[in-house]
């Protein structure tokens, strides 16, 4: 489950001194999970079934700046997936150098929304990430 999603740093995004705020980038980061899970889930379902995805937890490295203007690739993909938890390793590039910005790993829970619990990932939803594990392990 590979993913790439572009995103052009808006002036909201930045912080006094002119580049994108720490905080910003979990923001940004859950943009783009939220497009790799578009494109893998049929969230209707998941709502009917009353499912939901929670974070966990958040690994972040913060490598350099960002400014306004700037156009981020954010490669997002399943590195690890346990019995109730998973992690979605992702990848800030600037577009135009090449570099990373940042890089995070992302450590989930599938939950059911009524008890608020997570519930293991077997079955039909761990069929779901099943395969992409160990495809970001290299995350460009």
């Amino acid at each position: 489950m590979s993913h790439v999603r572009t995103v052009r740093v808006r002036g909201y995004h930045c912080d006094f001194y002119g580049h994108v705020n720490q905080a910003r980038y979990l923001e940004l980061l859950e943009e783009a999970r939220w497009s790799l899970l578009e494109d893998r889930l049929d969230l209707a379902d998941w709502e009917r079934r009353h499912l939901g995805i929670v974070v966990a937890g958040v690994d972040i490295r913060y490598l350099r700046p960002a400014v306004p203007d700037d156009l981020l690739d954010i490669h997002s993909a399943m590195v690890e997936l346990g019995t109730k938890t998973g992690v979605i390793r992702q990848r800030v590039v600037n577009q135009a150098t090449g570099k990373a910005i940042a890089t995070a790993d992302v450590t989930f829970a599938v939950v059911d929304r009524r008890t608020g619990r997570a519930i293991p990932l077997a079955g039909d939803v761990r069929d779901l990430f099943t395969g992409a594990e160990g495809e970001g392990a290299d995350v460009p």
